[in-house]
């Protein structure tokens, strides 16, 4: 267990290392060569600027002027269309309005104040998802093990960008973490309540939503109190923020299409196989995944089956989503934690499913390898050689995820062990 711990330690920090001084500096040095602005560069920052001139201004956080004002923190200038290699990515206030009331006791403090507090708000987030999930699914492992699972996250590559960008994708993986929690206590409606919370980002949440409606419905007597308090929740959040400005959700989808046309983004698999191919494999996981959730739709909360479902879910939307961000992978834990649980409870699985698995892991723990190795070997790496080999800690990150989703969804089809905390780690 000590040696688990250390590797675990040596692990996280090599990929603290590799973002701050190979990764950065790279990032800084294409910035200068291609004279690309570089501001505060936080992801936070829009939402925080936006909701600060609503609540405070009455400013409109959609219009063209608080875009170019965000722009000039977020980039250091506003952005110009005449300048070829600048960002394509306005960086406009493309959220729900009503992300205004998570941010509302923030918008009368200084932005570098918001930042550090955001940013230990993170780190707390990650620790407290790990031991969330691991409650959903009923796995009770040693504390030891729940300590190198902690460790282990706060060094996962997805998690320090989100970290290191204030991405509000960890917030959201927190809230649908404690959501998920709830539903597993039995404290329904306020898993309802912190699902609603979770819609700030929307694509990152309707394929959870649906499905934890559908499972609602199936069993409605006794579940109804979680559609109430999402709904009741969600109604709220909508009609208070059509109060604070009228009109938004029309405003909202055209920045959405505004945000797609000059991002393109694709899905994971669009980006992997191609349009054509991509859609119809996210046709195809989309459908296979419906089918098993509604197999399981009946499950108890209490159940690991249901943690399962929940992961298998997760999983399904960080492949389909229309953008395959590093961060969003923050939601393919419970799914990775699933595989685990899995493992420890020892089940017979077939050679090319237990190969098929191995793969998985490895593409799993391949930042970590390629992050070690780099730092051991910063010494000795010239700066043109740096510049060179800083990918190659991403190279499993369009293959993973659709890996993780395709072993969650064979594992959710197995039987689970009538003892959910049989032969736990």
């Amino acid at each position: 267990m000590i040696v688990g711990l250390a590797l675990a330690v040596a692990a996280s920090a090599s990929t603290w290392f590799y973002m701050n001084w190979i990764l950065r500096p790279q990032q800084i040095a294409d910035a200068i060569a291609h004279g690309r602005p570089r501001g505060n560069l936080s992801d936070l920052y829009p939402r925080w600027l936006g909701a600060r001139e609503l609540l405070r201004h009455g400013r409109n956080p959609y219009s063209a002027e608080i875009t170019r004002e965000i722009q000039q923190g977020y980039y250091g200038r506003p952005l110009d269309p005449t300048r070829s290699a600048d960002p394509k990515d306005q960086q406009g206030f493309a959220y729900p309005a009503y992300v205004v009331f998570l941010m509302a006791p923030t918008v009368d403090l200084p932005f570098n104040v918001v930042q550090r507090g955001f940013r230990w708000l993170l780190f707390m987030l990650a620790i407290a998802s790990v031991l969330l999930w691991l409650y959903v699914l009923r796995w009770k492992p040693r504390c030891g093990t729940k300590m190198i699972f902690i460790i282990l996250m706060l060094g996962w590559l997805p998690l320090v960008q989100s970290i290191k960008l204030q991405q509000l994708s960890l917030l959201v993986a927190g809230l649908l973490a404690a959501s998920a929690a709830c539903l597993a206590g039995g404290w329904l409606v306020l898993a309802g309540v912190l699902l609603a919370l979770a819609t700030i980002k929307p694509h990152l949440t309707w394929p959870l939503v649906l499905w934890l409606l559908l499972w609602a419905i199936s069993d409605w007597r006794s579940r109804r109190r979680f559609v109430f308090g999402f709904g009741l929740f969600m109604l709220l959040l909508l009609a208070g923020a059509e109060l604070v400005l009228p009109g938004w959700l029309w405003m909202f989808v055209e920045g959405i299409g505004q945000y797609r046309q000059y991002t393109h983004g694709q899905s994971v698999l669009s980006d992997l196989f191609g349009l054509i191919v991509g859609r119809m494999l996210w046709v195809a996981c989309f459908l296979a995944c419906a089918f098993r959730l509604w197999k399981l739709r009946r499950k108890p909360a209490s159940s690991a089956e249901f943690g399962h479902a929940v992961a298998l879910a997760l999983a399904l939307t960080v492949v389909i989503i229309p953008m395959a961000a590093l961060y969003n992978q923050v939601l393919l834990v419970p799914a990775i934690l699933a595989l685990l649980r899995s493992e420890s409870a020892g089940y017979r699985i077939l050679p090319a499913v237990r190969r098929a698995r191995a793969i998985g892991y490895l593409l799993v723990v391949w930042p970590w390898i390629a992050t070690m190795g780099l730092s051991l070997a910063y010494l000795w790496l010239t700066p043109e050689m740096r510049l060179r080999v800083w990918t190659i800690p991403l190279y499993s990150s369009y293959m993973a995820p659709v890996l993780v989703f395709g072993l969650a969804l064979l594992d959710a089809w197995m039987t689970l062990p009538a003892d959910p905390n049989a032969r736990a780690a």
